[in-house]
């Protein structure tokens, strides 16, 4: 290579240099802030964090995040990306795009990165929704193990003298709603839980009998299992369908088996409570101890279960159902439960609850009520 050639091409390179410096630092500068003009003149910069109807949340360095009302806003503008989703529109890729959003007055207009432009009333704007929650929440389907919150719950007693023996319980309740995101409109909603009671106790017989006669053994076996998936149609009424499992050994049933699909209302849902009230239309499948009251059942399931948030991050959970069978009119059953979770330290809590599981057609010489006080340690999923 000539001595031109290098010369030349080094003299290239250094002018090239600080082009590709200054490409290189470009994408670590500040974004622009967003900016609120008001309608009284004052100005507040920031970040749009989201929209809600005729509502906008600001989050600004100088006052914090801050809920506005768009009728006071003369104009908002915002560098980052988000969606639009309008009222009464299904939320799908074809009707909903991403930009830039701005506000002038009644309006608000989406400035799609491909030069778009798209304009739409205030009157008509449901969420205003940035592109990152968007494609978690709405664009992309949510994987198996997205969005799962619930608690751990486990508890135990011993006895250790002349008896001796111990009691453990334990429990998973899952729920998960999609979106994830409170301000949203549910799609479906998924709740699992499991509960488990098991414990023997033994005890000698005294005086003791010569040959010797065995000790007596008194055992507990309580087991509960149920999947339940809703579909929303609207905000407050979902289709179900569900699937339990029952084992009672204090009530001599081996397994009970539940299939059912029904409708759902939830008639209070806010922040401090909400309370679903559901019913449904069940096969039943009863296997008890003794084979002869084995029973196939068409019946139905009535319910409602209730969760508030008491002050000191306390909660309060109850809930209710009656299950009648149509084809035998005797073998009905009810289950009520209720508890408080107390927390003690960051996410471990302190449980009580009492359960109460009522069978009228047990097998014969067991009783129908099998009633369980637990207190334990609840552990909070992230």
């Amino acid at each position: 290579m000539s001595l031109f050639k290098r010369v030349h091409g080094l003299a290239l390179l250094l002018a090239l240099a600080p082009v590709a410096v200054v490409a290189e630092d470009k994408p670590n500068e500040k974004p622009t802030p967003d900016v609120i003009v008001f309608q009284n003149g004052d100005q507040l910069t920031g970040t749009l964090v989201r929209g809600i109807g005729d509502t906008v949340v600001f989050k600004s360095d100088v006052v914090g995040e801050v809920t506005v009302p768009l009728s006071k806003v003369k104009e908002l503008r915002s560098s980052g990306s988000f969606a639009l989703l309008k009222k009464d529109t299904p939320v799908n890729r074809k009707n909903t795009q991403t930009g830039m959003v701005n506000v002038v007055g009644d309006s608000v207009t989406l400035l799609q990165p491909m030069g778009q432009v798209e304009t739409i009333p205030v009157k008509n704007l449901a969420y205003i929704i940035d592109q990152q929650t968007y494609d978690r929440e709405l664009e992309k389907k949510a994987g198996p193990l997205y969005g799962w919150k619930g608690t751990l719950t486990a508890g135990a007693s011993f006895v250790q003298s002349t008896q001796h023996g111990g009691t453990f319980t334990s429990g998973i309740s899952l729920s998960r709603s999609i979106p994830t995101v409170a301000y949203l409109k549910t799609r479906n909603r998924t709740l699992f839980n499991l509960t488990e009671t098991y414990g023997k106790l033994t005890t000698p017989v005294i005086p003791q009998t010569n040959p010797p006669t065995p000790d007596s053994v008194v055992k507990t076996s309580i087991f509960h299992t149920d999947l339940e998936r809703d579909q929303y149609v609207s905000q407050r009424f979902y289709y179900l369908g569900t699937v339990a499992f029952d084992h009672n050994y204090s009530s001599g049933l081996d397994l009970q088996q539940i299939y059912g699909a029904g409708m759902g209302w939830t008639p209070i849902s806010t922040a401090k409570q909400q309370l679903d009230v559901k019913g449904s239309i069940n096969y039943e499948k009863q296997q008890f101890e003794s084979a002869s009251s084995n029973l196939n059942l068409i019946g139905a399931s009535i319910g409602e279960a209730y969760k508030r948030n008491l002050p000191r991050a306390v909660v309060f959970t109850q809930s209710l159902q009656v299950l009648p069978a149509f084809n035998n009119v005797q073998a009905y059953s009810a289950n009520f439960a209720t508890g408080l979770t107390m927390p003690v330290f960051k996410r471990l809590s302190m449980s009580v609850s009492a359960s109460d599981n009522f069978l009228n057609n047990p097998s014969p010489g067991f009783k129908k009520n099998t009633f369980q006080f637990v207190t334990g340690v609840t552990y909070t999923l992230p």
